[in-house]
């Protein structure tokens, strides 16, 4: 069975080529603060790059068979979503991203799959490159945030970018970028990412189902990153809404629960008990999660079928399913068998 990794971000190269010397990419630059820190400055705003964000293709693959990892699914970086710029610098930063996907793509067909990113503050403009994406540069799909600027994606106005997704066939990988449900309430402890991304995620589930996307475009291949956050643990609560409210059943005539299927899962969730429950609610289409971004996995971790790790003992089950792969659309061959001696830069 082959392992294929579908949360694996990517800080474009040329992002770092052309802010090098202080220069801008698109008018997004980066500086270091006193300890040294990357940071990306984005309309005056800055925020620290991911661990590891300089990767060349060469080093992600010297990792990738340090563990056993036969496939990245290659996605950008979250923090370059972008969508609070004017469209036409999302625009450009979206195509030099995803074309520099594509060429990792079209170099090693084996080893990368990609993702790629879109301008979603304008829909028109959103669908043209994501028609581009899978139609002219061999990309398998998107990466998208849970919101736009605060809108959900059930909203009618992306409901075009829907039917396009749809009708194209492209997988959309859902991650947070930016601030969560959380952000405003409190900033501290980190906790807008570890537990308003969880949040997010069941918001997502919960709003593409209830607003009737999941039914108008019954094709939609979803994958909810993080477990699908509260997700599952919450969806006895959303039956029962279901159940009792007439305004949950406004545009579904069956309860939440019978879309879980619907959706795919990563396996971001750190604890044998939850991967567990995971599997049990939803069966085998959940993927290891192993990329470079922050809070994520023990980079030394063992990564075969029921196996325990070697810094924590935490069960594994994340090898991908077959048929969740034909069905997603990544097809890359399987690689030579590598020596296991190799490690990572």
């Amino acid at each position: 069975m082959r392992s294929i990794d579908v949360h694996a971000h990517l800080t474009p190269q040329c992002f770092w080529q052309a802010t090098e010397k202080g220069g801008d990419w698109h008018t997004l630059k980066r500086e270091k603060d006193e300890r040294g820190q990357e940071l990306a400055v984005i309309a005056g705003k800055r925020q620290a790059l991911p661990p590891r964000a300089k990767w060349t293709p060469e080093e992600r693959l010297a990792d990738m068979d340090s563990l056993g990892v036969d496939v990245h699914v290659v996605s950008p970086y979250v923090g370059f979503y972008n969508y609070q710029l004017d469209t036409k610098v999302a625009t450009a930063t979206a195509r030099a991203t995803n074309d520099e996907i594509s060429s990792m793509t079209r170099t090693w067909p084996k080893r990368f799959a990609g993702l790629g990113t879109l301008p979603m503050q304008d829909v028109k403009a959103a669908i043209t490159e994501l028609e581009r994406c899978m139609t002219q540069i061999g990309l398998k799909g998107v990466e998208i945030n849970d919101h736009v600027n605060g809108r959900t994606l059930d909203e009618p106005e992306f409901r075009p970018f829907w039917k396009a997704a749809d009708q194209l066939g492209a997988l959309v990988f859902f991650h947070q970028g930016g601030e969560t449900l959380v952000s405003p309430r409190t900033k501290r402890y980190h906790l807008p990412n570890t537990v308003g991304n969880l949040v997010d995620r069941a918001v997502t589930f919960a709003t593409l189902v209830s607003g009737g996307v999941m039914d108008e475009c019954p094709n939609l291949k979803i994958v909810l990153g993080h477990g699908g956050g509260y997700t599952c643990y919450g969806i006895g609560r959303m039956d029962r809404g279901w159940q009792v409210r007439s305004e949950a059943r406004a545009n579904i005539q069956q309860p939440p629960s019978t879309y879980l299927r619907r959706f795919y899962y990563d396996c971001i969730v750190y604890t044998e008990s939850a991967l567990r429950f995971l599997s049990a609610r939803i069966g085998p289409t959940t993927w290891r999660s192993t990329g470079p971004s922050p809070g994520s996995s023990p980079w030394r971790a063992s990564h075969s079928r029921r196996k325990k790790r070697s810094s924590g003992g935490t069960w594994s089950d994340c090898s991908t399913s077959e048929p969740a792969t034909q069905e997603l659309g990544i097809t890359a061959s399987r690689p030579p068998k590598r020596s296991s001696r190799t490690t990572r830069p």
